[in-house]
């Protein structure tokens, strides 16, 4: 794909309605355009008795059970926005506006791939500001358990994501995923959100996940796959986790040029590896995209960069 040494934003509004995960009501969303050092940033129209607008940034993560939550100050949050952060990264979108009127973003089908189709229908345009990166010197890791999340140095934005669930329809997978290449689409997008019948039930009957069903989830059974029309990749749980991680590693405001591994990764931990990454502020540089690719000895004229 072309090397985005410039940031970008969307070239108009788009908009979309569907139900939320969590509350089960209709939400609609409209994401706007936004000028270059702006970031992604959520706004709750539905609250006007207080400011509702939240930095989509990892210091602004306030739960991680069932999904990534962000909130601000004065307690107004926005749940479920990793599917529609890995959208944006994965599509190249450094800037925008995201409007909501409920408490969380909608899951649409449980993937990211709705979310890819309609920022595809607004085009991206790109801004006269340099695009940055974060260019990892060292390791950095956290652990918990049997649990992994690390970034090692490396030249390309990567993420490896290994799960065992023990169980015969998910078992053990691997997925490595090259942020940047003209994959993502095709490769991660469509991978959905997956969870056990008997999981489910138990979160409806405590008010949860109450508009989880099979229209929007991959749901297992003592049989297997319960969705009719079965996965939509032999390792379409391996690829969603991929996809979580790099909705929450798009948290850290701009793109990570180094290797993700994890190894049965979830919110929590991808939430305390960026902690533990902005606190080893030794382990890591802001450079530019056109700095980095010099670095990497990639030109603006040589086509190809790695960078998600």
């Amino acid at each position: 794909m072309p090397v985005n040494f410039r940031q970008t934003t969307l070239r108009k509004p788009v908009s979309c309605i569907g139900i939320g995960l969590h509350s089960g009501r209709q939400i609609g969303m409209t994401i706007r355009p936004a000028p270059a050092n702006h970031g992604i940033v959520f706004v709750r129209r539905d609250v006007r008795d207080r400011p509702a607008t939240i930095a989509a940034r990892w210091h602004n993560v306030s739960r991680t059970d069932l999904s990534t939550t962000l909130g601000n100050e004065h307690g107004v949050t926005v749940a479920t926005v990793e599917h529609l952060m890995a959208a944006l990264r994965g599509c190249g979108v450094d800037n925008a506006v995201v409007d909501l009127d409920g408490p969380e973003l909608p899951i649409m089908d449980g993937s990211a791939e709705p979310f890819v189709r309609i920022i595809r229908h607004a085009g991206t345009v790109e801004l006269e500001s340099p695009r940055f990166v974060m260019w990892l010197h060292r390791v950095v890791e956290v652990r918990d358990g049997d649990k992994l999340a690390m970034l090692l140095p490396g030249p390309h934005s990567r993420i490896t994501v290994s799960i065992d669930f023990g169980e015969r329809v998910v078992g053990a997978q691997s997925h490595t995923f090259e942020a940047g290449r003209d994959l993502f689409d095709a490769e991660l997008a469509r991978a959905r959100t997956f969870g056990f019948r008997d999981q489910v039930e138990a979160l409806h009957a405590r008010g949860l996940a109450l508009g989880g069903s099979q229209r929007n989830a991959i749901v297992i059974d003592a049989d297997g796959v319960a969705n009719p029309e079965g996965l939509r990749f032999a390792d379409e749980f391996a690829r969603h986790k991929v996809l979580d991680c790099l909705g929450d590693l798009s948290l850290a405001g701009v793109p990570i040029m180094g290797h993700f591994y994890g190894y049965k990764p979830g919110h929590g931990l991808n939430n305390a590896l960026l902690l533990e990454l902005f606190t080893q502020r030794d382990a890591w540089s802001y450079v530019t995209m056109d700095e980095y690719g010099r670095i990497q000895g990639i030109g603006q004229d040589d086509g190809e960069v790695v960078a998600g």
